[in-house]
């Protein structure tokens, strides 16, 4: 607990002189005042990350936690629980491509940003793999039904995993960080989860995951329900041993690091939205460090981006999770850096105003 404590007491707010700096230079940017839309908003908490009117984030690291889910059994998912170690054998097949043949490899390479991905308790035998990180300290939660999903201690060290692996990414170049997920069932936990902390109705913040028909939603619903019922914890560590996932504790320590380095987290779709309600309820200051990529389709995915107050960039109708669409607002951000940093002023260029 020791070490989670002080990754904690490590994030720090943005840097507020430089957002007035930034602010002040956008203003007087050659273009009409707000003519390039949200950009300027977002080039202006770019400033404030970065400490500097001239931000430059520079590489880009997708890194995907995968783990099984033991509410999986509940009947919660369209698919089975063997697709997750196909998954995560797929982010990592050499192809003709270059490696990785699922949806977050080919938009990565698309944006050159880098993949890492983590065995963060796949119920499976994963073989060894160079570009696999074993951080599993179990084969798979509990049901979350029944009993909580994950010891204190389980939780810990995955929340420890995933900021190592953050710190990796960061050592390697990446200013931006995006957290992924792979697990089949996930969205049952990221529902229990986004229901407590909001204090919202499950059916509030329940949706179709991966595309199940109207009987198995009001089934998952009533899933959720029985796993709030079971359990009063209201804490943020308490909230993850009782309800959450693997992959969730992980990215919640990618998150943690990421900020606690004053670098860019982007922030993918719902179950990302879990680890980021519970890394905010933590440490208050790191909900300046998170930028939504798209809205995602999943129900409950806009009331946590209304709690945080935050804008997402796009809205694509996705809801893959591995952090696709996190990847897609990666040229977004560089673009709205950039237009802060190489746009010149009305003085500096000599036209009139």
């Amino acid at each position: 607990m020791h070490e989670l404590q002080n990754l904690i007491k490590r994030i720090h707010p943005a840097d507020s002189a430089a957002i007035q700096r930034a602010t002040l230079r956008q203003a007087q940017l050659t273009k009409p005042a707000g003519a390039l839309g949200d950009l300027e908003a977002l080039s202006v908490r770019l400033a404030g990350v970065f400490g500097t009117e001239f931000p430059a984030p520079q590489g880009g690291a997708v890194l995907v936690a995968a783990g099984d889910h033991g509410v999986a059994q509940e009947g919660v998912s369209a698919y089975p629980p063997e697709v997750t170690p196909a998954m995560v054998m797929n982010f990592l097949a050499d192809t003709p491509a270059g490696p990785g043949g699922a949806a977050v490899n080919a938009l990565a390479r698309t944006v050159g940003a880098r993949v890492y991905v983590m065995d963060a308790g796949v119920n499976a035998a994963l073989p060894d793999h160079p570009r696999l990180h074993q951080c599993a300290v179990r084969r798979g939660t509990r049901n979350l039904r029944v009993e909580a999903a994950m010891t204190p201690d389980e939780a810990q060290a995955l929340i420890l995993a995933g900021a190592a692996l953050a710190r990796q990414a960061i050592e390697d170049g990446a200013d931006l960080i995006v957290p992924g997920e792979m697990g089949i069932g996930n969205t049952t936990p990221a529902a229990v989860v986004t229901a407590r902390l909001l204090g919202l109705d499950p059916a509030e913040v329940t949706g179709r995951g991966t595309g199940v028909d109207d009987a198995r939603l009001a089934h998952k619903v009533a899933v959720v329900r029985e796993a709030l019922h079971r359990s009063p914890a209201t804490g943020p560590l308490q909230v993850l041993a009782e309800f959450g996932g693997y992959e969730i504790a992980a990215m919640l320590g990618m998150m943690l690091e990421t900020a606690a380095q004053r670098r860019v987290i982007v922030l993918d779709g719902f179950v990302e939205g879990s680890a980021a309600l519970l890394g905010v309820t933590l440490a208050p200051a790191l909900r300046e460090f998170l930028f939504p990529a798209g809205h995602c389709a999943e129900r409950g995915h806009a009331a946590q981006l209304a709690h945080l107050g935050l804008k997402p960039m796009f809205d694509l109708g996705l809801r893959l999770g591995e952090g696709s669409g996190g990847v897609l607002a990666l040229p977004l951000l560089r673009a709205a850096a950039a237009t802060l940093r190489e746009m010149r002023t009305f003085e500096e260029a000599g036209v009139p105003v």
